[in-house]
């Protein structure tokens, strides 16, 4: 397994310092999800600094972008990076498409689909110089000239990885990405019982396999190495698993464990702004399921433990690990 370091971003001017400090620490990869930042622009500083880490967007939100649009910023990217740069993109939920980003949201699966197969059409078409003729349900790209073609920068076009928690979108993925990222509010019951199968199904439809996609899994982890350490990290964790647990989008998880009621209380606290209330409604048993729960030297070996097989690459998503830790996990990890 390999370990990644997965942020939620940092002010730009400090962007370069937070990835030079993930290269040293030994990460395999740096990887910025879109909050309050821009991810390409991140992403792009981090390219001058990053060594031979990979670097790419865990998620960038897609549906408000036009496939054209992002294609030619991962193709710069990839280009800068030598060929190391991952293109990560989620569909959000409805709300944040249309409150949030004001644009159409529909068949989110389907139109994902079509986004990544444009993409593809788009780097082929600048590739090769065929004429671009991509014409799909939800994006059409026909129009491609010389003085927009951008220079091949001689290396594959970027990996695309996919968000992915429901069937259909897992299937999606297994058609036609590279990678898919699962959610942290994942369990290793359901990545068995229906993550796996569906990347399957959907890989065996493009008559591809399961060891063609990687699985990149952010992993809760509850550690410290004082009391006052541990009951911070597991604070942050029960903040956390409470968010997702009242977001509709992430009940199936919940009823896969028969745990469906804890949902509806967590979703009525949300809609009654009871915030912070909602962590101590977190069972025990609820937060050992999804945490990895260990000494800070025994995090990477419990990690290992639990999602061998399941996953291709980890990140430790809560853990403030010191070196010692981190060396430890990362050891832990590769050894597997």
């Amino acid at each position: 397994m390999k370990l990644d370091e997965v942020t939620y971003g940092h002010p730009l001017a400090e962007t370069a310092e937070a990835v030079a400090n993930a290269r040293e620490r030994g990460y395999d990869g740096w990887f910025v999800s879109e909050t309050v930042h821009d991810p390409f622009l991140a992403a792009a500083v981090a390219g001058t600094v990053s060594g031979e880490m990979q670097i790419g967007t865990a998620i960038a939100v897609a549906f408000p972008r036009s496939p054209m649009h992002v294609a030619y910023a991962a193709h710069d990217l990839q280009a800068m990076t030598g060929g190391r740069f991952v293109l990560g993109l989620g569909s959000q939920i409805k709300p944040h498409i249309e409150k949030r980003f004001s644009t159409e949201w529909s068949k989110p699966a389907a139109r994902m689909r079509e986004y990544v197969l444009a993409l593809r059409a788009i780097w082929h078409a600048w590739r090769t110089g065929e004429r671009l003729s991509f014409r799909g349900e939800f994006t059409s790209h026909t129009l491609m000239t010389p003085f927009f073609t951008p220079a091949d920068h001689g290396h594959p076009d970027p990996a695309v990885w996919l968000a992915a928690v429901g069937p259909l979108m897992t299937r999606v993925t297994g058609e036609v990405a590279d990678g898919l990222l699962a959610h942290a509010f994942t369990t290793a019951r359901y990545l068995t019982e229906v993550t796996l199968p569906n990347l399957e199904e959907g890989a065996a439809t493009a008559g591809r396999d399961r060891s063609d996609i990687e699985v990149v899994l952010p992993v809760f982890v509850v550690s410290g190495r004082t009391e006052e350490q541990r009951a911070a990290s597991e604070a942050m964790v029960r903040g956390q698993l409470s968010f997702y647990g009242s977001t509709p989008a992430y009940k199936g998880v919940l009823d896969l464990h028969g745990w469906g009621d804890l949902h509806h209380r967590l979703h009525n606290a949300s809609l009654e702004n009871r915030w912070e209330e909602m962590p101590a409604m977190i069972p025990t048993e609820v937060l050992e399921t999804f945490a990895v729960i260990a000494e800070p030297d025994e995090v990477g070996a419990v990690v290992r433990d639990r999602y061998r097989g399941l996953a291709d690459r980890i990140s430790l998503s809560s853990a403030q690990l010191d070196d010692q830790a981190l060396a430890g996990a990362r050891a832990a990890l590769r050894a597997d």
